[in-house]
């Protein structure tokens, strides 16, 4: 009324799963509806797991939704313009990432993988009528803090009391407490790889291998080079490797309070400004893609409140 936000003025919090580090196992479970299963239905079922869950057993949960299934039930409640990975990426010579978006994603973590599997099958069972699983990845660590490749993963993360400011939307903002998270797995070429030496590795990254010292000058085709923070704005990565050893990669797991930087490095890693590809993409391959909108907990309660009203 007169002209006043209708923006929420109470303070939204996060939800804790984003930023609770040193979790040994992952699972990401992306999930379709079941037709003929309502946006409401759908969005109303996952609320009411998700905070039971996050109390049992050592278990974190995040949740996110396919943005314009948010918007629909809350068109004021999540970033403007935000969409999800709906169309393949294309840039220089052919180059593709598939677009698989799916309507939500709960991502476990935990101290172990018999918690995280029996807590995921319990919810899989309370989401019986209304969802199915579309992908399901299983993520490990890997020498502490490294990835696949050998080379440290994360270099540039922000420290966990930075972490808020750049994967939260701040209060004020459509979404405030909300994160937006970018879900890709990427497939390695391990023989390929494998046969560069340390140095040409290291020019492919951008980074010495033993210290993760970013190279001066850095290629210009390089993975630093393509994604720089400073250029292209700054993420909160949750990266952990999947798979086994015959097929394996890294599972790429980005949050930011927008999405305009997770989209420039997408764009930029694939050449789209100016032709020249990330090195790395020539070793390692997308197989899937998505963007989810993790709303608040207060957002989230909104929901599993309704349905506990009503159940």
């Amino acid at each position: 009324m007169g002209g006043k936000s209708m923006l929420p003025t109470t303070p939204r919090s996060p939800q804790t799963g984003i930023f609770a580090m040193g979790t040994a196992s992952q699972l990401y479970l992306e999930l379709d509806r079941v037709r003929p299963a309502s946006g409401l239905g759908f969005v109303r079922a996952i609320a009411g797991l998700r905070e039971p869950r996050t109390t049992m057993a050592g278990v974190n949960l995040v949740v996110g939704f396919r943005p314009e299934l948010w918007r629909r039930l809350r068109p004021r409640g999540i970033p403007s313009g935000f969409t999800g990975f709906n169309r393949d990426l294309r840039g220089a010579d052919g180059y593709r990432m598939p677009a698989t978006q799916h309507d939500a994603v709960l991502w476990f973590s935990g101290v172990s993988q018999d918690v995280v599997f029996d807590e995921a099958r319990a919810s899989l069972r309370a989401l019986d009528s209304v969802a199915k699983v579309a992908d399901e990845v299983v993520g490990w660590p890997y020498q502490h803090d490294r990835d696949l490749s050998g080379f440290v993963d994360g270099s540039e993360n922000p420290t966990l009391l930075e972490a808020p400011g750049v994967a939260i939307i701040p209060e004020g903002r459509a979404g405030a407490g909300g994160s937006v998270l970018l879900l890709q797995k990427w497939h390695h070429d391990a023989s390929r790889w494998e046969a560069l030496s340390t140095t040409a590795q290291e020019h492919v990254i951008g980074r010495s291998k033993p210290d993760s010292v970013e190279l001066d000058p850095k290629p210009a085709d390089s993975h630093v080079g393509r994604t720089d923070q400073d250029k292209f704005g700054r993420i909160f990565r949750r990266n952990v490797p999947y798979g086994t050893v015959t097929d394996h990669g890294t599972m790429f797991v980005g949050f930011c309070a927008s999405p305009l930087p997770l989209v420039r490095m997408l764009e930029s890693m694939a050449g789209i400004p100016d032709g020249v590809r990330d090195s790395l993409t020539r070793y390692t391959e997308p197989q899937t893609g998505a963007f989810y909108f993790v709303p608040s907990i207060e957002a989230i309660r909104e929901f599993a409140s309704v349905a506990e009203s009503r159940g």
